[in-house]
């Protein structure tokens, strides 16, 4: 059996995209750019804000009403209902600490039928003096050892998995230059759930 780590931000959920639409509403200086546009992550230059006031926008909308009735990815729930027991599976995410209970919430509330355990690379802030164990995912996939195949936007996760020699599905984001849509992302996983089985591994 397969053990699946999914990244939740922008893979789970869409939160980059509601954040979007939560900040424009209040900001003046929005103008017409779309979410299409979001070729960067994070998108602060896109949006001519500092990195400092994205970050702060993003952390505020975390700890929101908004942030907390986030919904899940529907296609991303049709398919743990169609195949998620037919894996193991963890969450894997980077968030500032302070929003690691909130997330985690969000994960088990949404997908605890599923995703058994919570795993946090904690995304820095000014002020945190934390104790460093990983500082990227591919450093806690390595010393974690037991995952197969990581779901994530981020081409550098993806790489970065691969270059452990696990699978990895890229989940297409305006930032990350992958073709097609969520669906074919999903299809990927789906073969390669089916390969394996046929493989009898």
């Amino acid at each position: 059996m397969l053990t699946i780590a999914w990244d939740v931000d922008d893979v789970l959920n869409s939160l980059t995209h509601c954040w979007f639409d939560w900040w424009r509403r209040s900001w003046d200086d929005a103008g017409a750019t779309g979410f299409e546009a979001f070729v960067e992550n994070p998108p602060h230059r896109i949006l001519g804000l500092t990195r400092r006031e994205y970050l702060a926008s993003l952390d505020d909308f975390r700890l929101s009403g908004s942030g907390a009735s986030l919904s899940p990815n529907p296609e991303v729930r049709r398919w743990f209902d169609e195949w998620g027991a037919s894996c193991r599976h963890l969450a894997l995410t980077a968030t500032p600490l302070a929003n690691a209970p909130n997330s985690c919430a969000w994960v088990m509330g949404h997908f605890g039928a599923w995703v058994r355990s919570y795993h946090v690379i904690p995304s820095p802030r000014e002020g945190d003096a934390l104790p460093v164990y990983d500082e990227t995912k591919t450093e806690f996939l390595a010393w974690f050892g037991l995952a197969d195949v990581l779901v994530d936007d981020s081409l550098a996760n993806v790489q970065g998995a691969r270059s452990l020699g696990m699978d990895a599905v890229v989940v297409p984001q305006p930032w990350n230059g992958a073709a097609g849509n969520v669906g074919d992302a999903l299809g990927a996983l789906t073969q390669l759930i089916q390969r394996h089985d046929s493989d009898g591994r």
